[in-house]
């Protein structure tokens, strides 16, 4: 019987990849049993296609990272730092013989529920909204229920488990208990990736903003790692891939000296760019108009295009009576872009000089 590409495709995976590999063919699945029935096409191909041509992805070439609403061209944006995991992750994936589309499909979806301002926009609907606001849970709650006219995109469980495990806050990068980390090692690589990401490039722009010099990192944090952002990639995908193929058990490893390294780099980022005045000030200014648009909304209809309570530049649709307004005004809010939350709070809450002819 003639084997269509995906199941070609399917049957290369099974003779290439590694034996701790998520399978394409092995997937546990999606929320809603439509049939795959694509013949090009693995499902992990057609989630990473999903999310690729989804609204929220193309809106976080609009959402801050670190720098809020950044003028200068290149700074990075939430969506050219979902970019940087993906090269990472799948560079790493390839390397241990892991599933690429697995693990690009989660790395360009992790950020997805991330909010305007970055971690200012987060903080804030953390304390506004009664369940709590994490940008992970949100990302799976736009995969699942709120992209495509809220029919969701209808993921495969294995990418919902990697968007909803990859945040690692402030804990450890790889913790001993298993129940922290994704099902799959793609999802596990996705979650390491994205420290990697940002560790160097908001390294990286806060060089560029002039906020530290390369010669304030700690010389014996630049003698591991080097002093270039591509250095420091370089040398932190190579320690995580000879450790792991060296033990060859199943699971990611770190030396102790790299994780020791990259938890002092996040910790000097957090000292001297995140927490540095000029952010901070940025930030305070962020979580008033987040506080303010929010109050705003729970009182007042969404603008006329404002679309689903989730996404702007849709159909105009009116919040009902018995729905939770409170859901309905975080959806909203977390959608948002930067440059879109300022606008609005321009329109809504800043006087209009009134000419009369």
């Amino acid at each position: 019987m003639h084997q269509t590409i995906r199941q070609q495709l399917e049957e290369r995976e099974k003779q290439i990849l590694s034996p701790y590999a998520c399978l394409s063919s092995q997937s546990k699945g999606r929320l809603n049993k439509d049939v795959d029935t694509c013949d090009l096409r693995t499902v992990f191909q057609r989630d990473r296609d999903r999310v690729i041509h989804s609204k929220t992805f193309r809106r976080l070439k609009h959402k801050t990272q670190v720098f809020l609403a950044p003028a200068g061209d290149h700074y990075r944006t939430r969506l050219t730092h979902v970019l940087e995991v993906s090269q990472i992750a799948r560079t790493i994936a390839v390397c241990l013989r892991l599933n690429e589309y697995l693990t690009e499909a989660i790395a360009l979806a992790h950020d997805l529920g991330h909010t305007p301002f970055g971690h200012a926009g987060e903080f804030s609907l953390n304390e506004l909204h009664p369940g709590g606001f994490k940008h992970n849970v949100q990302s799976l709650r736009v995969v699942d229920v709120l992209e495509n006219n809220r029919q969701g995109l209808n993921l495969t469980l294995e990418v919902r488990n990697g968007i909803v495990k990859h945040s690692k806050g402030y804990g450890e990068i790889l913790p001993e208990n298993t129940a922290e980390l994704p099902n799959t090692l793609e999802g596990q690589v996705v979650r390491v990736a994205d420290i990697m990401a940002y560790v160097n490039h908001d390294m990286d722009d806060a060089l560029r903003a002039g906020m530290i010099k390369e010669t304030d990192l700690p010389a014996r944090l630049r003698a591991v790692v080097g002093d270039s952002s591509s250095r420091r990639v370089d040398a932190m995908v190579r320690d995580l891939v000879v450790k792991t193929v060296r033990n060859d058990d199943g699971r990611l490893h770190v030396s102790d000296m790299m994780k020791d390294t990259i938890s002092e780099l996040r910790k000097f980022l957090y000292d001297n760019v995140y927490r540095n005045y000029r952010v901070h000030n940025e930030f305070v200014k962020a979580q008033k108009i987040i506080r303010e648009l929010y109050d705003y909304f729970l009182e007042h209809e969404f603008p006329n295009g404002a679309g689903s309570y989730y996404e702007p530049g849709g159909c105009a649709v009116r919040k009902e009576i018995s729905d939770n307004v409170h859901r309905q005004v975080c959806d909203f809010i977390a959608g948002m872009t930067d440059r879109y939350a300022l606008g609005l709070y321009n329109h809504i809450f800043m006087p209009k000089p009134w000419t009369v002819f």
